[in-house]
């Protein structure tokens, strides 16, 4: 069992710097960007952030969780696919535990950490002008 973690630990890091590591970047970049939209979006519409929504309201986390993997789902089957190229170019063997755990942290995790914060940022900063203008109004 430790030669498998051992294996597992080597190959992730072995990935940063071996082929194809320019997708450590542009992943999780993509995934940023696609969560920058949603927050936004989020927040015109009034709805809370969307992981703290997830993990509080268990009622709604079916729905929320349909919803997001609508929004990454591009860039989690990118990864996986890039990650598999990776492997059978670089070790000629395909592991899909390793596989999953890559295209989780490259698209899942910036996804779910940035949208929560872009929709707070942008609610504040909405209410920021609208108190703005209604300063200005007054007179």
């Amino acid at each position: 069992m430790d030669d498998i973690w051992n294996r597992f630990i080597e190959n992730l890091f072995g990935r940063l710097d071996g082929p194809l590591h320019f997708r450590f970047f542009m992943q999780p970049t993509m995934a940023i960007i696609f969560a920058v939209i949603d927050g936004i979006k989020d927040a015109k519409l009034g709805r809370p952030a969307y992981l703290w929504e997830m993990v509080a309201n268990p009622d709604q986390r079916k729905e929320l969780m349909k919803l997001g993997w609508k929004r990454f789902r591009k860039i989690f089957i990118l990864a996986v696919i890039l990650d598999v190229i990776y492997q059978i170019k670089v070790y000629h063997w395909f592991y899909p535990g390793e596989t999953l755990v890559v295209a989780i942290i490259l698209a899942i995790i910036p996804y779910l950490l940035v949208r929560g914060p872009v929709n707070r940022i942008a609610k504040w900063r909405a209410n920021k002008v609208a108190q703005d203008i209604q300063a200005k109004n007054r007179a």
